[in-house]
Parts: C-alpha cells; sequence; structure tokens
C-alpha cells in the first residue's frame, strides 16, 4: 500500500488545492475508508478561517462525513471486513482519498443509496439526534421549530422529527422556494423570517416543546417567547453571532431550557452511543425511503473552492458534496 494520498490542502490566502500528504494508518480500533464522497459543512469553512481547530490527535484535513468502502481494518476490529460499503463522522479528514475512522462512527450503507447519497447523511443525522432526540429530550407527540430549514441539518431534522411523530413542525428560511422545500420535507408550516415573525406565528400556533437553532444572536430572545411552558431550546451554531443582551424571565416562568452542544470533539464511545441508536431507529427509515438525503449539487473534488464558495453563500438547499473516488 502506498504511504501517500490526494487530499485537499488549506494555506491561508490561496485557493484550495489537491497535494499529496501522508496516507493514514488505521489504530487497533479503526478502519481506513476509500473514500467515495465528503460532505461539506460549514465548520469546514470556520476551520480554514482558524476559529475551529480539529481536536487533539485528529487529521488537519478538512471534512466531518464521507462514505466509500473499506480498505483496511485494525486489529481489534470485529463489526467490519474489507469491502464493506460505509458512510463515517469524522473528526476531520474527510476532502482525501483516505481517512481512518473509529469503528464506531461507521453505518452501513443500504444498498438503495449510492456512496455519494450516504456522504450526505452521517453528520446531519447525528447531530440531530444528539441535539432533539438525546439533549432536547423530544417525545411523540410534540410540536418542534427547525431554524433553517433547508439546511443539510434543517432538511435532516425535519424529516427525522416527522417519523419520529410530532405534532407540528415550525421551519425557518429564507424565501418562499426555500418554505415550500422545507414543506416538503416535513414542515407542518415554513416561515419567511425575512418577510415575518417567526417568533409571533410560533407563539400564536401553542408554542415549541423543541427548538432546534443555529443562527444565534436576536434568535437567541425570541426562542424564549416561541418556547411552550417546559420548552427545550437547543443552540448548535451562532450563524448571527453568540452573544447576545437577554432579558430571562420568561426563562423561569416558562420553566425552560436553553442548551448547547457540539459533535465533532466528543469521545468515540458518545458518538458511538448516538450512531447505535441511529442504526436502531432511523437507518430503516433510511433503507425504506422515508427519509432521503437531500442535495443540492456534487463537485469533483478539483472544484473544492468553488463548493466552500458556494456553501458560504448560502442560496443552497441541502448538501454540498465533494466526490472524491
Amino acid at each position: 500500500m502506498a504511504d501517500t494520498m490526494k487530499a485537499i490542502v488549506a494555506t491561508e490566502g490561496e485557493p484550495l488545492k489537491l497535494a499529496d500528504v501522508e496516507r493514514p494508518k488505521p489504530g487497533p480500533h479503526e478502519v481506513l475508508v476509500k473514500v467515495a464522497a465528503a460532505g461539506l459543512n460549514r465548520a469546514d469553512l470556520v476551520q480554514r478561517a482558524g476559529k475551529y481547530p480539529p481536536p487533539p490527535g485528529a487529521s488537519e484535513i478538512m471534512g466531518l462525513e464521507c462514505a466509500g468502502v473499506i480498505e483496511a481494518v485494525g486489529e481489534k476490529v470485529t463489526k467490519w471486513s474489507e469491502g464493506d460499503r460505509v458512510c463515517a463522522l469524522l473528526a476531520g479528514g474527510g476532502y482525501a482519498e483516505f481517512c481512518a475512522v473509529d469503528e464506531g462512527s461507521l453505518l452501513p450503507v443500504p444498498e438503495n443509496l449510492s456512496l455519494t447519497e450516504a456522504a450526505a447523511l452521517p453528520e446531519a443525522m447525528m447531530t440531530v439526534y444528539a441535539n432533539i432526540f438525546m439533549r432536547s429530550a423530544f417525545k411523540e407527540g410534540e410540536t418542534v421549530l427547525v431554524h433553517g430549514g433547508t439546511s443539510g441539518i434543517g432538511s435532516m431534522a425535519l424529516q427525522m422529527v416527522k417519523a419520529a411523530g410530532a405534532s407540528k413542525i415550525w421551519a425557518t428560511a429564507g424565501s418562499d422556494e426555500k418554505c415550500k422545500a422545507a414543506e416538503g420535507f416535513g414542515a407542518t408550516r415554513a416561515i419567511n423570517y425575512k418577510t415575518e415573525a417567526f417568533e409571533k406565528i410560533v407563539k400564536d400556533e401553542g408554542g415549541a416543546d423543541v427548538i432546534l437553532d443555529m443562527v444565534g444572536g436576536d434568535y437567541v430572545q425570541k426562542n424564549i417567547s416561541a418556547a411552550r411552558v417546559n420548552g427545550r431550546i437547543c443552540n448548535i451554531a451562532y450563524l448571527n453571532g453568540s452573544k447576545v443582551e437577554l432579558d430571562l424571565i420568561y426563562l423561569m416562568v416558562k420553566r425552560l431550557i436553553l442548551t448547547g452542544t457540539t459533535l465533532r470533539a466528543r469521545p468515540v464511545e458518545e458518538k458511538a452511543e448516538i450512531r447505535a441508536a441511529i442504526e436502531e431507529k432511523f437507518w430503516p427509515k433510511v433503507a425504506s425511503g422515508e427519509i432521503k438525503p437531500v442535495i443540492e449539487k456534487v463537485y469533483p473534488v478539483s472544484e473544492a473552492e468553488t463548493a466552500q464558495a458556494d456553501m458560504a453563500d448560502g442560496g443552497h438547499i441541502g448538501k454540498l458534496l465533494l466526490e472524491i473516488g
């Protein structure tokens, strides 16, 4: 096996480029995946800007999810074999020909999906499960508000909470076209945040038990207004800023929980727990086609710079992907 591989390298002030780098070697509990496709995430842009370094021991190469075929397995791996089609949550390393992945961060690719399609699933599904179902303890019959309803995470959140029996689902999006798409993914009502006050609409319609927010800024106070008594508000990003001035009186009056999480730096044991829950509760729905990857565009790896520019522009619906192999 060669000692090098092609990967996307980021140099400050320069466009992304393919270069020869050292090929990773799987540890005892890891597999080596020959990458077919990798998903783009906003975290990649933040990492490239120098504000989101990979956790200790993780690859410096960007890319938090991928799909491909197992090339080799570590000596203590028991569940996976060479040749298995898998998709994976990564702490880094997806924009490359090969990546090493802990065995507990892998899911089998169902027969109804291509490897490229499967690359759109791991980060979004695991983020949604960790935040809506674990951290926010969503229960069947509750109401949900999902911000960024046509983002990769938002489009998956709408499908998953609908499949799990939410009684009412709101989504926010920035155009009428995106609102229509969000309703196609499962939203009972999509709200154009540029022309409507989502907090008033949600509050007037009974309020949300669970709110998933990646916007932050002034949305934090608006989420408190939109939440029902005993509601849970979970932040996973702060596109509009993390420093806000709040009136917290209704946090007490409504007995709300305001929380937030990240996924990337969690121990592999926690990621394995999330993966196992998804495989049990949602993977059959992926295999049946009830839950589908939402993909805006697939780029060849040589166009990684264009793909990241399109992600930064924000006009897409669903995931942007890089085809590697």
